[in-house]
């Protein structure tokens, strides 16, 4: 039986209830009856894997903010203390799901939570925005003076840009983040890179991976008109930084 109110009558009533065969099953198998079928058999492994991912991503997203503090403070620092500051805008992100998956398996890795955090150090990501190239090799070196940063690795596309014209200043640094139990050191990728840099990263992107570029598009002609434009973005770099240095009105960081 059901009890509702009957507006008619302006008072509660009770009401018969229809129930089912699957119904009655399911109330004489218990409150707690799952149906097998649809369950894997692998489940206990599955839930598993997800508290651990949970886990992990968290790691990575704390790892961000302890990043983006340091950065922070950096950017405060400098506001006061010189006439002008180096890092224009901070970006930051965690690595999707399906672009974890994809990258290990390219790697020939199986996609576990163990692999991920063994085998990927750009789980974390920060993006520093800068307006001149002098300011990202200085802020880099801002970075590795602080002792509880480790560098990892270093990889200069400025000075030795890719194929395609990109250019940035990558650096993968592990720092010790503070938990309820332990410190935990964690891994995040930062890209340090001028405004020019970012805005020919960005669209370079967004037009390589377009859905409509295919076999009747002439790949090679594309490519090339986006070298050209990576190579106009440098000489823009260069050039105002030679505007700055001609000014001669910044205080050196």
């Amino acid at each position: 039986m059901k009890i509702c109110y009957n507006y008619r009558i302006k008072k509660w009533a009770t009401m018969p209830v229809k129930v089912s065969k699957a119904m009655r099953n399911n109330e004489l198998r218990g409150p707690t009856a799952i149906d097998t079928d649809i369950i894997p058999s692998d489940s206990e492994h599955v839930f598993a894997q997800e508290a651990l991912y949970q886990e992990a991503m968290m790691r990575y997203h704390c790892a961000i903010l302890e990043m983006r503090t340091k950065l922070e403070v950096l950017s405060k620092d400098m506001t006061v203390r010189y006439r002008r500051n180096p890092i224009e805008f901070i970006e930051s992100r965690l690595k999707k799901p399906s672009s974890i998956a994809r990258k290990l398996k390219k790697m020939g890795l199986e996609v576990t939570v163990d692999n991920m955090t063994q085998h990927l150090s750009d789980i974390a990501g920060i993006r520093v925005l800068c307006a001149y190239i002098d300011d990202i090799y200085e802020i880099a070196r801002m970075l590795a003076r602080q002792k509880d940063v480790r560098i990892i690795t270093v990889k200069d596309y400025i000075k030795v840009p890719k194929d395609n014209g990109y250019r940035s200043y990558h650096l993968i640094v592990e720092i010790p983040v503070y938990f309820s139990d332990k410190v935990r050191p964690v891994r995040c990728e930062i890209q340090i890179r001028t405004i020019g840099m970012d805005f020919w990263a960005s669209v370079d992107h967004q037009l390589r991976y377009k859905k409509t570029i295919g076999a009747d598009k002439d790949i090679e002609a594309i490519e090339a008109e986006l070298l050209k434009c990576a190579q106009t973005v440098s000489e823009t770099d260069c050039h105002m930084e030679e505007i700055k240095d001609m000014i001669g009105d910044f205080e050196k960081i």
